[in-house]
């Protein structure tokens, strides 16, 4: 069982979303959902044990030797990946059942499981394979599934939303799938480790040249990097909020993984950042990213709306850390990577339970939230102190080494950036305490309480992990350090 445990990774949520039409019963295909997505995060402990002490796992799916056949290759970057979404699906689901009650109508809470699981299949299939083209198909199980999860809210708003992101999904996945194709042309091979030893042959050729442009313009299209980030506001803000919840913790962060794994592994670190100036342009995309969507974010009258700026902005530092080809900024990156996840699923889910509360979050029935719903509103302000990078915040941890990646090239101007753009996630973070804790409530006829324990406990959980993971940073540093070493040809 251990020596499959790659594969099963992926086939557990796969086979697990048909079995919920046959249980019917909305509770029971909640719980069973939940132990699936349990299953899943504890074989990707599994998984990052196995690979930290005994290096790079290869399983060759149906006995076929790669590159002939498909392979899942997990490495550490990877089984990283794997743990952040596994986690965050398990913690999300839990609160699921409560919040999908006041926001999907019943007849569709099965459909939503079904779909819920299609998304975590997708995800895991795209972090997993060792194969180019199965990226895309795992993409598009993803993708799919993330256009109709959108698109169950009871808000009209949903609906274009949704068709929005699909409109901007699809030209990303042909974009890949374009260069994907235009790679097997000139190499004869969709493995991506034979990838990495065959394109060097070929790199001068403008078909190379071509593939990288379509596959970049592509995941960038995915991780919503400015200014192709237009998508993701109202899809974040009219979504049912519970799937907002995980896909701001999950999605944009399998496509930097894609970013990363292309860059880095396939078409390879001297190719990426030295034949096409994709260093400069990069980092004046991350910039723009930080300091547009930090001020856009501040001028939301809807709390969702106004995250969801602020995610982009989150993406605008990872890029950052991204770019500067080094191992500090790409260990940043890659910890923002882990600690993003953890700040923007509890602040989403604690807005999932105000939902549930008052059926909105917009800004102005905030007022008075902090006495009335003290135990949710603690759990954004901490999640706000971490946007912002508070010492003893996991935020700070990623930030820290952001600035000392850019001192140490001596990039003090970004370096000024970066800070001015905490100065801004300040402005708007306190916004939300302002009104919740210094106003009275505007509507005392309404008797708003504490959200439900089934929101709580997961909400609280990853409160602590945004602080704990601030104070003890062994495992998230120790991880991001050794696969940002190893994409770098460092010790593994």
């Amino acid at each position: 069982m251990i020596a499959h445990l790659p594969v099963l990774q992926v086939i557990v949520p796969l086979m697990a979303a048909p079995i919920c039409l046959v249980l019917k019963r909305p509770q029971l295909v909640w719980l069973f959902s939940l132990i699936v997505s349990g299953i899943a995060f504890f074989i990707s402990i599994l998984l990052l044990q196995q690979v930290i002490t005994s290096g790079v796992i290869s399983y060759e799916l149906g006995g076929w030797q790669a590159p002939w056949g498909i392979e899942y290759r997990i490495d550490k970057l990877n089984a990283f990946l794997l743990l952040i979404i596994t986690a965050i699906s398990t913690l999300v689901l839990f609160s699921a059942q409560a919040s999908i009650e006041k926001e999907i109508p019943k007849d569709k809470h099965t459909l939503f499981y079904i779909l819920y699981l299609l998304s975590l299949t997708g995800m895991l299939g795209i972090v997993a394979t060792g194969d180019a083209f199965n990226v895309f198909v795992f993409l598009e199980i993803s993708s799919l599934s993330a256009y109709a999860l959108i698109a169950l809210g009871k808000d009209k708003r949903a609906l274009w939303a949704s068709y929005q992101y699909l409109i901007m999904g699809t030209i990303g996945a042909t974009f890949i799938l374009i260069g994907i194709g235009l790679m097997y042309q000139m190499t004869g091979t969709l493995n991506m480790e034979d990838l990495s030893q065959r394109l060097p042959e070929v790199a001068q050729t403008r078909t190379v040249f071509t593939a990288f442009t379509f596959v970049i313009v592509g995941v960038c299209l995915k991780l919503a990097l400015f200014p192709l980030h237009l998508w993701l506001p109202n899809a974040y803000a009219y979504a049912p909020s519970i799937v907002t919840a995980f896909f701001a913790a999950t999605a944009t962060k399998v496509a930097i993984y894609l970013l990363i794994r292309f860059t880095f592994s396939i078409f390879g670190l001297s190719f990426s950042f030295t034949a096409i100036p994709l260093q400069t342009l990069f980092m004046a995309l991350g910039l723009l990213g930080i300091v547009i969507a930090s001020t856009s974010a501040i001028y939301q009258t809807n709390i969702k709306h106004l995250f969801a700026y602020s995610s982009i902005a989150q993406i605008g530092y990872m890029i950052v850390g991204f770019s500067m080809t080094s191992v500090t900024g790409l260990t940043a990156t890659l910890l923002h990577l882990f600690n993003h996840a953890l700040m923007k699923s509890a602040i989403f889910l604690a807005l999932a339970a105000v939902m549930y509360r008052l059926g909105n979050v917009q800004l102005s029935n905030f007022h008075g939230l902090g006495r009335q719903m003290p135990l949710t509103m603690a759990a954004i302000v901490v999640g706000g102190l971490s946007l912002i990078g508070v010492p003893l915040t996991v935020g700070f941890v990623s930030k820290w080494y952001l600035l000392v990646a850019l001192i140490e090239q001596g990039w003090w101007f970004v370096a000024a950036l970066v800070l001015l753009g905490s100065l801004l996630a300040l402005v708007y973070v306190w916004r939300i305490v302002e009104v919740a804790y210094f106003k009275e409530p505007t509507n005392t006829s309404l008797a708003v309480t504490e959200a439900p324990v089934v929101f709580l406990i997961p909400v609280w959980t990853l409160v602590i992990a945004n602080i704990y993971f601030g104070i003890d940073t062994r495992l998230s540093v120790h991880v991001a350090q050794a696969a940002a070493m190893s994409l770098f040809g460092g010790a593994p």
